[in-house]
């Protein structure tokens, strides 16, 4: 009986939550009205101005001094004189905890002594962990974290590493990144989930729900999000960062929105905007993105800020204003909340200016301070503008150390493995080389301590970069040979030598950590020296097993025919040392698989939903790549079976059912992802050949079998059609599970 009372108490609760949740809402929103009717246009204007920390830290002889501290003059001029009302940024290097709490405190003081006491909005770029603080977890970067398709896995990190963020009393991280990955030249690839819309959908939807959790307002454990970067950043017709893009509207619709639009609807509250052009429009002055699109059609409630300085560069770079008072009035009127300025006030006092002269309505004021207000409140920086340092006991503990672990052993991915020379017995004699085996830089990429990552193999020097992994485990079975470099080769005739005593090679290949457009290259083939030192290792008549290190796909046809065994290990984070090593000798069994097509040529850079004139069999240059999506190989074998469809026909209304039976008929424990495609077979915009419509990732024993269910809905199955509206037409579709099919009809 108590049981029963218990549970229909239970629900009776469940019950009123909407619509306590609804009242909270409402009086929040009176608040934020009452609030933006008592301020003047003055403090309105600094409530859309963010500044970078930078100009507010103590100096010495001009230059920042460490530690990084904020100069009590400079704070009040810009909270006090400008009532500026959103900072950013580090300084520099990361700072340590204690440091970032103290930073925070120092400004919410201030700011709580104003007239009003709105605190100010504090925003990082916590991409992998909050890796600009000196002592937080870094975590395996979002293109790891695609190859795992594992949602729940990207939850858990979200999580941890908004706990870690707050714990600074930072409220606001920049990410996630949903840009899609469509052009491997990109230099910004690894910052994303890859390049199919419904991967990068998932894998938001479950990105925003670690930061953010499901309820009504942030707690002190969580931070508010910030999508990155509204629309199409990731599709520069170059391949070079902030360069134009030209894309239809109808493709915008079709492959660049969607993993967007799923996390406006999963709650996400801040998007950032694209820093560069589409079809010849700055997108911060576009008002049909911003405005007609997302504001209006997707309904979008939050705040949108500007990239750094990007009203500045809307005459600076894109000439499409005259000056910087112009350009304030075109991103604002498209709409535009926030400006990351970042290091003056200009922005300030020329908004103020334009809207006493009339060229900026002060209800598009109103409405941008409303938005900011809205995300202040709901961060619940009213009520705890700074935390308590001793909430956090869980920080950079083991806890989120194993996290970032299994993260890494998750995603990592075996693309190439003859003759099953992989794993490795500790046993066996192995000469290391190349420039990614003694580099944490390779490991952890970009935004890493610093904005370039280049100071990982300090910052990080207690952490094993491969080669010290594969020492502890291989002990004095193991060489290596010095002097290797991401753009030279070393000393060739040291490896002849070296090898002779081996029994195999290990060749740690890739890149070196870089962001935005210091990742720009002319030639996405890997540097010439790397391949020299491949055909050099294979020249020994040892065998060659490569790992690659590598934020993007650099193509590698002309050396993969000479290696063994290909071990993908993108941006596998702190703790990718330790797990390619065992991965490499067994104790791990690789799981990861492509989030995006590796391409064989620099001129062939399709990605795997492509059209059927695109393919082979139409063009013998068409669809050819190194390895397709979702490929990746494990050290035990699956095998498919029994493909069953619920029903032939899916109607309107309808759902259906497609399961499949999958064994594990190898001698190890491993993890599968099984992937769903279905095949629009007449369409009357030309459809692609394939498109992923559903992931499960199982582990299975050896002998065990396990049946996966999907379910699909007409809306999966819908395309934006030729007047941009999302359809599903009648007609035919084939499904695809493990190289098993099946069809259907919509009707």
């Amino acid at each position: 009986m108590l049981k029963m009372i218990l549970t229909r108490t239970r629900m009776a609760l469940l019950c009123l939550l909407p619509a306590v949740a609804a009242a909270q809402e409402a009086q929040t929103e009176k608040r934020i009205a009452e609030l933006v009717n008592r301020m003047t246009l003055e403090e309105k204007a600094g409530q859309m101005t963010q500044i970078t920390v930078e100009g507010i830290l103590k100096r010495t002889k001009g230059e920042i001094t460490e530690p990084y501290e904020v100069d009590p003059e400079k704070l009040k001029e810009a909270i006090s004189r400008y009532k500026v009302g959103s900072i950013l940024n580090v300084g520099g290097n990361a700072q340590s905890l204690r440091s970032w709490q103290k930073r925070i405190t120092d400004i919410q003081q201030v700011a709580l002594k104003e007239r009003l006491a709105i605190p100010v909005l504090y925003g990082i770029d916590a991409i992998h962990g909050n890796n600009y603080c000196a002592e937080s977890v870094l975590y395996p970067q979002q293109i790891s974290m695609a190859a795992s398709f594992n949602n729940d896995l990207v939850k858990k990190i979200a999580e941890a590493t908004a706990y870690e963020t707050r714990a600074c009393f930072i409220p606001w991280t920049f990410s996630p990144v949903l840009d899609l990955g469509r052009n491997p030249s990109w230099p910004r690839l690894w910052e994303g989930y890859g390049e199919d819309p419904y991967l990068a959908a998932r894998l938001g939807i479950a990105t925003i729900a670690g930061y953010e959790g499901n309820g009504p307002s942030l707690n002190k454990y969580q931070v508010a999000s910030c999508l990155k970067h509204f629309v199409g950043y990731s599709a520069p017709l170059s391949g070079h960062d902030r360069t134009p893009a030209w894309i239809p509207d109808r493709e915008l619709r079709e492959y660049y929105l969607p993993p967007f639009k799923a996390a406006i609807a999963q709650g996400a509250k801040t998007i950032m905007i694209n820093s560069a052009e589409i079809n010849g429009i700055p997108v911060h002055i576009n008002k049909k993105i911003l405005t007609d699109l997302l504001k209006n059609e997707l309904q979008f409630k939050g705040l949108l800020v500007s990239d750094w300085q990007d009203i500045k560069y809307l005459f600076q770079r894109h000439h499409v204003a005259s000056d910087h008072s112009e350009a304030i009035a075109m991103a604002i009127n498209a709409g535009i909340d926030m400006s990351m300025v970042p290091d003056d006030f200009s922005f300030t006092t020329a908004l103020i200016a334009l809207v006493k002269k009339g060229k900026i309505p002060m209800a598009r004021i109103n409405d941008a301070v409303t938005r900011i207000l809205r995300v202040k409140f709901y961060a619940g920086l009213f009520t705890n503008p700074v935390g308590n340092p001793d909430d956090y006991p869980l920080f950079a503990g083991p806890e989120h150390e194993q996290l970032s672990y299994t993260a890494a052993t998750e995603s990592i991915t075996l693309l190439k493995n003859d003759q099953d020379i992989l794993p490795l017995s500790t046993g066996k004699k192995i000469l290391v080389a190349g420039p990614a085996a003694s580099s944490m830089r390779a490991l952890n990429g970009g935004w890493s301590r610093n904005w370039q990552g280049d100071n990982s193999d300090e910052t990080e020097k207690d952490r094993n970069t491969i080669l010290e992994a594969l020492q502890e485990r291989f002990g004095n079975n193991l060489q290596y040979l010095e002097g290797c470099g991401f753009e030279s080769t070393g000393d060739l005739s040291a490896l002849a030598e070296k090898a002779k005593e081996a029994d195999l090679i290990l060749l740690c290949l890739g890149e070196n950590s870089y962001t935005e457009n210091f990742g720009n290259i002319h030639d996405l083939t890997l540097p010439a020296p790397q391949l020299e030192l491949a055909s050099a290792a294979a020249r020994t008549g040892k065998p060659v097993i490569l790992v690659l290190a590598e934020g993007r796909p650099r193509v590698i046809s002309s050396i993969e025919p000479l290696v063994s065994a290909v071990l993908l290990a993108y941006l596998p984070g702190n703790e990718g040392g330790n797990a390619i090593a065992d991965i490499i000798t067994g104790s791990i069994n690789p799981s990861g698989k492509l989030p995006y097509t590796y391409p064989r040529h620099p001129n062939s850079l399709l990605p795997y939903y492509h059209k059927y004139t695109e393919g082979a069999d139409v063009d013998p240059h068409g669809f050819s790549p190194q390895w397709e999506f979702g490929h990746g190989l494990s050290y035990t074998r699956f095998s498919y079976s029994n493909l069953q469809l619920s029903s032939k026909t899916l109607t309107a209304n309808g759902r259906l059912r497609v399961s499949v039976d999958i064994s594990n008929t190898g001698q190890r424990t491993g993890k599968e992802t099984v992937l769903l495609y279905t095949s629009d077979l007449v369409a009357s915009i030309t459809p692609e050949v394939k498109r992923l419509r559903g992931y499960q990732k199982i582990a299975l024993q050896p002998g065990e079998r396990q049946t996966v269910t999907f379910e699909i809905s007409p809306e999966q199955l819908s395309f934006i059609d030729a007047t941009l509206r999302s359809v599903t037409e009648p007609g035919a579709f084939r499904v695809s599970i493990g190289g098993l099919q099946d069809e259907f009809h919509y009707q």
